[in-house]
């Protein structure tokens, strides 16, 4: 006769389980709520969640019956779930903020390694939501840790690019978790109106959106987070700079004089702002024509190149051309159904193209600007 399982064992398999929204063991978060092993085999588990309307309950509930039913002994696993009180949802939101002031943001602290790039373009219709939204996933796929915040607030496309249309944050006391689409974790204002429901907010407005959406989600321990920022130099890029000031920029434009000219202009705010730029994305630089294999300069040439130049000259540092993003139908037919062309064609020129360029983004390290370097000066 088949012994039952032991409890050490059956709490082992449920540390293995995690929470799909949280992305931590269920037994470190304060998840479980009871187990139950019985003579026969059978075990009991009693999983709390967060909040009674949780979307990702089956999600858990299939988890957990998996884990726990894998542990040798085990005849049968009945999960039931229950929700976490008011005392409980504040423990947790407590301990997933580290014990940090409720509006502090975890990317402004000195000792963040989180490399966070703002991606602007001068004027709109570059495809800038595009680019970010194939470089979060190209970064997310490559293995890192990444989020993307959707600060384009009038504008906001993210939700349907990545297939989020119908998803939203689950709340937790005053702390948002963003749901997750090919392993980026995503928030924007989207998912907070009804429809397409214009948004008509005035500049402190923004600032404050943009502040909660830095502070008040839990955005956990990222390796990069990309915000799709609106077109311009207007307030939200502002705010961007004051309220993460070691944020670098990442700037989008077409070959086109029209485009180049006004994306120099979103490129040299930082010399007021002091930040960084990291590049510049050439996007629609080509049409590779379907017959001869030659490229047709839809839209001129060069442009993204004289961007580069012109603000590696304006700016004082080196600010390379990291890509040419050429034409592609399937580019724009994956923002409309919700399947990145990273994904879903990575071997077409467009998608190699993105794939280069989340590289060199992967590859870079936070600089030490702002950060502590636990030195203590003396004097000869």
């Amino acid at each position: 006769m088949a012994s039952s399982p032991s409890a050490d064992a059956v709490q082992a398999a449920l540390a293995t389980v995690t929470d799909p929204e949280i992305n931590r063991p269920i037994t470190e978060i304060g998840m479980v709520k009871s187990v139950e092993i019985g003579d026969d085999g059978q075990v009991a588990v009693a999983v709390y969640l967060t909040t009674a309307a949780c979307p990702l309950r089956g999600e858990i509930t299939t988890r957990v019956t998996k884990a726990v039913g894998a542990v040798p002994g085990v005849s049968g696993v009945a999960v039931t779930l229950d929700v976490m009180n008011d005392e409980q949802r504040t423990a947790l939101r407590t301990q997933l903020r580290g014990n940090v002031p409720e509006r502090d943001i975890p990317f402004a602290r000195p000792e963040s390694l989180t490399r966070v790039y703002g991606v602007a373009s001068g004027k709109g219709g570059v495809g800038k939501s595009s680019v970010t939204v194939n470089l979060a996933v190209a970064l997310a796929a490559g293995g890192l840790n990444v989020g993307l915040l959707d600060a384009d607030i009038y504008g906001h496309s993210v939700p349907r690019m990545l297939g989020l249309e119908d998803r939203g944050p689950t709340q937790v006391e005053n702390m948002l978790m963003p749901p997750q689409a090919y392993g980026v974790k995503v928030i924007s204002t989207g998912m907070f109106t009804k429809g397409n429901q214009p948004v008509t907010w005035r500049g402190p407005m923004l600032h404050r959106a943009l502040q909660q959406f830095l502070s008040d989600v839990f955005w956990g321990d990222l390796d990069v987070l990309l915000l799709d920022l609106p077109p311009g130099t207007g307030d939200v890029a502002i705010s961007l700079a004051q309220l993460l000031p070691a944020s670098e920029l990442l700037l989008v434009t077409t070959p086109q004089l029209a485009a180049t000219e006004v994306a120099e202009r979103a490129g040299t705010i930082a010399r007021q702002t002091r930040q960084n730029v990291v590049g510049v994305v050439e996007n629609m630089a080509y049409l590779p024509c379907p017959h001869c294999g030659e490229r047709l300069d839809v839209f001129g040439s060069g442009g993204g190149a004289k961007v580069a130049e012109s603000l590696t000259e304006s700016l004082g540092h080196e600010v390379p051309l990291l890509g040419q993003i050429p034409l592609d139908t399937r580019l724009r037919e994956g923002g409309d159904n919700g399947r990145p062309l990273v994904l879903s064609e990575p071997d077409s020129e467009a998608g190699k193209a993105l794939q280069s360029i989340a590289d060199r983004l992967g590859s870079r390290s936070r600089g030490l600007a702002g950060r502590s370097l636990g030195l203590t000066p003396t004097r000869h």
